[in-house]
């Protein structure tokens, strides 16, 4: 059963105005470690990870030949290794090419998936709860909550706490915060307008076409899988698709598919109702939809809208 109005606004309230938890271990986690972990993924992802310092971090993506991505991930230097985190959708993508090309490298390749939590702190006092200050988005330092050794992480809307999964009840006794389902922040998320893989991102998309460029991509680092593609389009050329809002009539169902006309021009990727703005999602449309179209999703009217709403 979905949450009630009530529930949904309570939650809303702790998430922009105070600040909740919202349990995220079921991530794909994975870490690396060994000398020559840093030059490894640099290697295989778009952004610059040999440039990485301890206590900083970055989100990157894992692309094919042809520059289509395969998963994202953020990568976090925590002094002690790269702690990477992914959808899970993309985890085995992910997993099987570090293991792949781990292959003569000074690097061990590890996985967290099971063995770790992610409680992700959303809200304006995720700072105090957690008792740390950080800085920028992705910088990290180690810390103890609860007599648990834990990961304390900025993230653009908060703090995120990894700590082991056998930890995780202690922590959240610690912590002391009202917890929410993921639901509620996927509405901040979708306002912000930052794309999910597996949702509004798949084995079909370019970084570019998804806006990713300034938030994931290097062009000044060494080689990666997919490069030329990605470079390619950036100094030359202009993608057939843009990642966009759509403020809609009523709600629909993820899937849904964008006509312009009688031509479909995209489908309905991550689809909420926010207390601000109502029915919204993201959407990858095809450049002849332009911002002010009305597009036809199902039985609603899809307005093109840009990002962040």
């Amino acid at each position: 059963m979905g949450a009630t109005v009530a529930e949904s606004a309570a939650a809303d309230r702790l998430l922009t105005e105070e600040v909740a938890l919202v349990d995220r271990s079921e991530r794909g986690k994975l870490a690396l470690t060994g000398a020559q972990a840093k030059e490894l993924l640099s290697g295989q992802v778009t952004n610059d990870i040999e440039a990485l310092s301890p206590g900083g971090g970055c989100y990157a993506a894992l692309l094919t030949n042809k520059g289509k991505m395969v998963a994202d991930l953020r990568v976090l230097d925590t002094a002690d290794e790269l702690w990477l985190d992914t959808e899970r959708v993309g985890l085995q993508a992910l997993f099987d090419t570090l293991r792949r090309g781990a292959v003569g490298w000074d690097a061990q390749l590890h996985k967290r998936t099971l063995e770790q939590a992610l409680l992700s702190l959303v809200g304006p006092h995720a700072a105090q709860a957690a008792g740390a200050e950080l800085g920028p988005e992705h910088a990290n330092r180690h810390a103890q909550l609860g007599g648990a050794d834990v990961l304390l992480v900025a993230t653009d809307v908060g703090i995120d706490v990894v700590c082991a999964a056998g930890d995780a009840g202690r922590v959240r006794g610690a912590l002391d915060v009202a917890e929410v389902p993921e639901a509620a922040s996927e509405v901040l998320r979708v306002e912000s307008g930052r794309p999910r893989y597996g949702l509004d991102l798949d084995d079909a998309t370019i970084p570019q076409e998804a806006g990713l460029n300034e938030r994931a991509v290097s062009f000044t680092k060494g080689c990666y899988v997919g490069q030329e593609t990605v470079a390619r389009l950036h100094y030359r050329g202009k993608p057939n698709r843009h990642l966009r809002g759509l403020r809609l009539s009523a709600p629909v169902p993820s899937g849904t598919p964008l006509l312009l006309g009688e031509r479909e021009v995209g489908r309905v990727g991550s689809s909420v109702v926010s207390p601000r703005f109502g029915p919204i999602a993201l959407a990858i449309v095809r450049r002849e939809a332009a911002v002010g179209d009305e597009l036809v999703a199902g039985s609603a009217v899809a307005v093109v809208s840009e990002l962040p709403f």
